[in-house]
């Protein structure tokens, strides 16, 4: 018998966030690269101490019952935790976290990159390279549009949406956004973004980049 808490994580993580807690705890990792089966988990969390989730595992009574009074703590590995019935870990004080504000920067990282490629039609390009249809430049083959200098508009502007405003900022373009809540007009005015309302922010924008909560 070991003395050390008993936990179950549900996925291989970065070492940084792994190593510490096979150090400081008894482990129950899956290693599959698919989610572990509702029944297997049910299973494997019997017993458990601590429990380190993805946003693929649905934390609820049933998994909470499952798991035992024991149970001291649901970490989530991730910003959002739409998986988790946070009322039903308040039931039992067995507090949850997640990982808010860590993805910020990487999340507007991909979001531009996604302008990018779609601007420069980089998929169709690779996708015609692959296929063997290249055979010299043209003119007007795979003309894509100029992102600096074109309008950007983002629907929601909280911690990515700034960020992405800053990127758009970085390539001379015009940032408008919308948003119920308007940023300080310091800040406005540091990203170089207006407040717009959406039907204006349609009808102005050469790109649009959504960054809002999935709710009703």
């Amino acid at each position: 018998m070991t003395d050390r808490p008993r936990v179950l994580v549900t996925r291989l993580i970065p070492d940084e966030g792994l190593d510490p807690v096979l150090e400081a705890c008894e482990v129950d990792l899956w290693e599959d690269e698919l989610p572990p089966p509702r029944a297997e988990l049910l299973r494997r969390v019997a017993g458990k101490d601590g429990l380190l989730t993805l946003l693929t595992d649905v934390v609820d009574d049933e998994l909470l019952d499952a798991a035992g009074p024991q149970l001291k703590v649901v970490s989530n590995f991730a910003v959002g935790f739409d998986n988790i019935d946070v009322a039903a870990c308040t039931r039992r004080r067995v507090p949850a976290g997640n990982t808010p504000g860590v993805l910020t920067e990487t999340t507007a990282d991909l979001a531009f990159a996604l302008v990018m490629a779609a601007a420069r039609r980089i998929p169709e390009g690779v996708d015609y390279v692959r296929d063997g249809s290249w055979k010299t430049w043209g003119p007007m083959l795979l003309m894509g549009v100029d992102v600096h200098g074109a309008t950007l508009g983002i629907v929601g502007f909280g911690r990515i949406g700034r960020e992405m405003a800053r990127r758009g900022r970085g390539f001379g373009m015009r940032i408008l956004y919308h948003d119920v809540h308007p940023a300080a007009p310091a800040e406005e005015a540091e990203l170089g973004a207006r407040r717009v309302e959406m039907d204006d922010l349609l009808r102005e924008s050469d790109f649009i980049s959504l960054h809002v909560n999935l709710t009703e």
